[in-house]
């Protein structure tokens, strides 16, 4: 099952039920109007409490954080907005992705970017960035939503190699540019220690647990337990360089509500860009975000066309 049609069976069941519940209580007495005013209340409220309870995981298992990167009241109740506009973004876009992104047409092209999702996502989640990068010139940009969504992080990299050498194949360009969202940067690296970074000109990490996140322990599926803290599996990615050569920039916030503890997003031998006062998933919104990954891929273009 994919993750759009499970969105789908959870939103029209989520739907029937408060139907069904509003039925028994309007047939009680109750006036029709407060269900029509409560629904996006609930909807509201759900999120709220999703939010919150990443938030506070991430709190109890955070890494201690230095005086500098420490905010205030008001900058807290800004992260919490935002992560909280982020994931109510989300879900829709996710569920019509379908429509929302689609490829580039076939045409030569020398410096092609793919964007990897994170877990339980898909491509829908990186509207907003791959929108940015397309308007600041760069690209062409194409995106993948692999799945099953809980099977193997080596099967999602097998699927990464295909794309691959599909974009390769319909622009003529001899290297791709991999940006990944939270374990999509753990996939790209699982493909660069099975295929190699002979095709790769760049890898970007955004949130990427590389050394894992207690988060992953609250889902069943493979993929998560791969990236659970302390996973063989983690430890064997971990154990020697993903493709000796390939430059690698991870960008991580200290404030990363998904993430925990979050300095588990830096990793040894990539350029590490440390952030504060964004969320997990509002790194996927954010402008300081887009700015310094738009500006990456230009600089590693300018180099490659010398």
């Amino acid at each position: 099952m994919t993750t759009a049609v499970a969105l789908w069976l959870l939103i029209g069941g989520g739907i029937v039920l408060y139907v069904r519940w509003a039925a028994v209580a309007i047939a009680a007495g109750a006036s029709p109007w407060l269900f029509v005013a409560g629904a996006p209340l609930v909807y509201v409220a759900v999120l709220l409490s999703i939010t919150a309870s990443w938030f506070a995981l991430a709190w109890i298992f955070r890494a201690p954080r230095p005086p500098d990167k420490r905010i205030g009241f008001r900058a807290s109740l800004r992260l919490f907005r935002d992560e909280f506009c982020a994931i109510a973004r989300s879900a829709p876009r996710m569920a019509l992705h379908r429509w929302l992104m689609r490829d580039p047409a076939p045409a030569p092209a020398a410096f092609p970017v793919l964007l990897l999702h994170g877990v339980l996502c898909n491509a829908g989640v990186l509207r907003g960035l791959h929108a940015h990068l397309v308007a600041r010139g760069i690209g062409p940009v194409y995106t993948l939503s692999y799945g099953p969504p809980l099977a193997s992080i080596d099967v999602f990299a097998d699927q990464v190699a295909a794309k691959v050498d599909a974009i390769l194949a319909a622009t003529g360009a001899s290297r791709v540019a991999l940006v990944g969202h939270s374990m999509g940067g753990v996939v790209a690296r699982a493909y660069l220690r099975r295929y190699g970074g002979d095709r790769i000109a760049l890898l970007m990490t955004l949130g990427t647990p590389h050394d894992g996140s207690v988060h992953a322990r609250l889902f069943p599926g493979v993929c998560l337990t791969q990236i659970r803290p302390g996973s063989p599996w983690l430890a064997e990615l971990n154990r020697g360089e993903s493709a000796p050569g390939t430059r690698i920039v991870s960008l991580w916030s200290w404030h990363d509500s998904m993430v925990a503890p979050q300095t588990s997003s830096r990793l040894a031998g990539a350029q590490n860009i440390e952030l504060a006062g964004i969320g997990h998933n509002a790194m996927l919104g954010d402008r300081r975000v887009f700015d310094l990954v738009a500006e990456e891929l230009q600089r590693v273009a300018r180099e490659g066309s010398r």
